[in-house]
Protein backbone atom coordinates (compact mmCIF):
# COMPACT_ATOMS: atom_id res chain seq x y z
CA UNK A 1 0.00 0.00 0.00
CA UNK A 2 1.12 3.42 -0.34
CA UNK A 3 1.79 5.77 2.66
CA UNK A 4 -0.25 8.13 3.54
CA UNK A 5 1.59 11.59 3.91
CA UNK A 6 -0.42 14.33 6.37
CA UNK A 7 -0.35 17.92 6.09
CA UNK A 8 -2.39 20.49 8.45
CA UNK A 9 -4.02 23.85 7.57
CA UNK A 10 -5.80 25.83 9.67
CA UNK A 11 -8.83 27.05 8.57
CA UNK A 12 -11.30 29.58 9.87
CA UNK A 13 -12.86 26.80 11.59
CA UNK A 14 -10.60 24.31 13.27
CA UNK A 15 -7.81 22.77 12.11
CA UNK A 16 -7.87 20.47 8.56
CA UNK A 17 -5.99 17.50 8.34
CA UNK A 18 -4.94 16.88 5.04
CA UNK A 19 -4.28 12.90 3.77
CA UNK A 20 -2.87 11.77 0.88
CA UNK A 21 -0.45 9.85 -1.57
CA UNK A 22 1.33 12.10 -4.74
CA UNK A 23 -1.55 11.86 -6.20
CA UNK A 24 -4.73 11.97 -5.01
CA UNK A 25 -6.15 12.92 -1.43
CA UNK A 26 -8.01 10.43 0.77
CA UNK A 27 -9.18 13.00 3.85
CA UNK A 28 -9.58 15.68 4.72
CA UNK A 29 -10.92 16.37 7.85
CA UNK A 30 -11.78 18.33 11.17
CA UNK A 31 -9.38 17.95 14.11
CA UNK A 32 -10.79 18.95 17.47
CA UNK A 33 -7.53 18.18 19.59
CA UNK A 34 -4.04 18.84 18.92
CA UNK A 35 -3.34 15.11 20.42
CA UNK A 36 -5.33 13.75 17.67
CA UNK A 37 -2.79 14.70 14.67
CA UNK A 38 -1.38 11.57 12.77
CA UNK A 39 2.15 12.12 11.59
CA UNK A 40 2.37 9.93 8.21
CA UNK A 41 5.20 9.84 6.24
CA UNK A 42 7.99 12.29 6.10
CA UNK A 43 7.35 14.97 3.44
CA UNK A 44 4.50 16.46 0.77
CA UNK A 45 3.58 16.02 -2.05
CA UNK A 46 2.41 18.71 -4.55
CA UNK A 47 -1.10 17.78 -4.65
CA UNK A 48 -0.70 18.56 -1.05
CA UNK A 49 -0.40 22.17 -1.90
CA UNK A 50 -2.53 22.35 -4.03
CA UNK A 51 -5.11 20.79 -1.85
CA UNK A 52 -4.12 23.82 0.94
CA UNK A 53 -4.28 26.43 -1.59
CA UNK A 54 -7.59 25.18 -2.98
CA UNK A 55 -8.77 25.22 0.84
CA UNK A 56 -7.62 28.65 1.49
CA UNK A 57 -9.01 29.66 -1.62
CA UNK A 58 -12.51 28.10 -0.65
CA UNK A 59 -11.88 30.25 2.90
CA UNK A 60 -11.51 33.26 1.29
CA UNK A 61 -14.75 33.36 -0.93
CA UNK A 62 -12.51 32.86 -4.14
CA UNK A 63 -13.31 29.12 -5.22
CA UNK A 64 -16.60 27.14 -5.31
CA UNK A 65 -15.20 23.90 -6.93
CA UNK A 66 -12.78 21.66 -5.75
CA UNK A 67 -10.69 20.38 -9.02
CA UNK A 68 -8.65 17.70 -7.10
CA UNK A 69 -8.07 14.19 -7.61
CA UNK A 70 -9.59 12.66 -4.60
CA UNK A 71 -10.46 8.98 -3.37
CA UNK A 72 -11.75 6.96 -0.42
CA UNK A 73 -12.95 3.34 0.09
CA UNK A 74 -16.24 2.72 0.90
CA UNK A 75 -19.43 0.89 -0.61
CA UNK A 76 -21.12 1.20 -4.20
CA UNK A 77 -23.75 3.00 -2.61
CA UNK A 78 -21.41 5.05 -0.31
CA UNK A 79 -20.00 5.42 -3.67
CA UNK A 80 -22.68 6.91 -5.27
CA UNK A 81 -23.91 8.92 -2.54
CA UNK A 82 -20.59 10.68 -2.48
CA UNK A 83 -20.86 11.21 -6.77
CA UNK A 84 -24.02 12.75 -6.20
CA UNK A 85 -22.81 15.21 -3.43
CA UNK A 86 -20.68 16.78 -6.61
CA UNK A 87 -24.11 17.52 -7.99
CA UNK A 88 -24.99 20.43 -5.43
CA UNK A 89 -24.11 23.42 -6.21
CA UNK A 90 -22.26 26.25 -3.96
CA UNK A 91 -24.32 27.84 -1.64
CA UNK A 92 -27.08 25.39 -1.95
CA UNK A 93 -28.93 22.83 0.20
CA UNK A 94 -30.97 19.53 -0.43
CA UNK A 95 -32.39 17.78 1.97
CA UNK A 96 -31.69 13.88 2.47
CA UNK A 97 -34.73 12.53 1.43
CA UNK A 98 -34.37 14.49 -1.57
CA UNK A 99 -30.79 13.14 -2.16
CA UNK A 100 -32.70 9.59 -1.94
CA UNK A 101 -34.92 10.80 -4.37
CA UNK A 102 -32.67 11.99 -6.52
CA UNK A 103 -30.41 8.45 -6.48
CA UNK A 104 -34.04 6.64 -6.99
CA UNK A 105 -35.23 5.67 -3.92
CA UNK A 106 -36.65 7.67 -1.43
CA UNK A 107 -36.89 4.85 0.86
CA UNK A 108 -32.98 4.88 0.72
CA UNK A 109 -32.78 8.19 3.11
CA UNK A 110 -31.58 6.48 6.43
CA UNK A 111 -29.01 4.82 4.52
CA UNK A 112 -27.78 8.31 2.52
CA UNK A 113 -27.60 9.86 5.92
CA UNK A 114 -25.88 6.97 7.05
CA UNK A 115 -23.19 7.15 3.71
CA UNK A 116 -22.93 10.98 4.08
CA UNK A 117 -21.45 10.66 8.01
CA UNK A 118 -19.04 8.29 6.80
CA UNK A 119 -17.50 10.64 4.01
CA UNK A 120 -14.03 11.29 5.18
CA UNK A 121 -13.46 14.18 2.34
CA UNK A 122 -14.64 17.74 4.18
CA UNK A 123 -15.71 20.47 1.97
CA UNK A 124 -14.52 18.57 -1.73
CA UNK A 125 -17.59 16.07 -0.92
CA UNK A 126 -19.56 19.30 0.24
CA UNK A 127 -21.80 16.99 2.95
CA UNK A 128 -21.89 20.11 4.96
CA UNK A 129 -24.52 20.98 2.06
CA UNK A 130 -27.52 17.88 2.65
CA UNK A 131 -29.82 19.32 5.59
CA UNK A 132 -32.99 17.73 7.37
CA UNK A 133 -36.04 17.92 5.54
CA UNK A 134 -37.40 20.69 7.79
CA UNK A 135 -34.54 22.43 6.73
CA UNK A 136 -32.85 22.18 9.58
CA UNK A 137 -29.01 21.30 10.64
CA UNK A 138 -28.74 17.62 11.16
CA UNK A 139 -25.83 15.92 11.43
CA UNK A 140 -22.37 16.43 10.96
CA UNK A 141 -19.37 14.53 11.75
CA UNK A 142 -17.25 17.47 12.51
CA UNK A 143 -20.09 19.70 14.33
CA UNK A 144 -23.35 21.03 13.52
CA UNK A 145 -21.89 24.40 14.22
CA UNK A 146 -19.35 23.91 11.79
CA UNK A 147 -21.82 23.21 8.90
CA UNK A 148 -23.83 26.11 10.15
CA UNK A 149 -20.33 28.38 9.80
CA UNK A 150 -19.90 26.56 5.81
CA UNK A 151 -23.38 27.04 4.82
CA UNK A 152 -23.42 30.62 5.91
CA UNK A 153 -20.06 31.16 4.32
CA UNK A 154 -21.13 30.04 1.19
CA UNK A 155 -24.54 32.36 1.07
CA UNK A 156 -22.92 35.18 2.03
CA UNK A 157 -20.07 35.05 -0.46
CA UNK A 158 -23.41 34.05 -3.11
CA UNK A 159 -25.14 36.92 -2.11
CA UNK A 160 -22.79 39.35 -1.33
CA UNK A 161 -23.44 40.04 1.90
CA UNK A 162 -20.14 41.03 3.96
CA UNK A 163 -19.74 41.19 7.54
CA UNK A 164 -17.18 42.64 9.83
CA UNK A 165 -17.15 39.57 11.94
Amino acid sequence: MTPLYYTYYESPIGIMQIGGTEHMIHEIKFVDHKDHLLHGEPGVGEIMHICTEQLIEYFSGKRRVFDIPIVQEGTEFQQKVWGHLHEIDYGKTISYIDLAKKMGDANTTRAVANANAKNRIALINPCHRVIGSDKNLTGYAWGLWRKKWLLQHEFRIIHGIQTLF
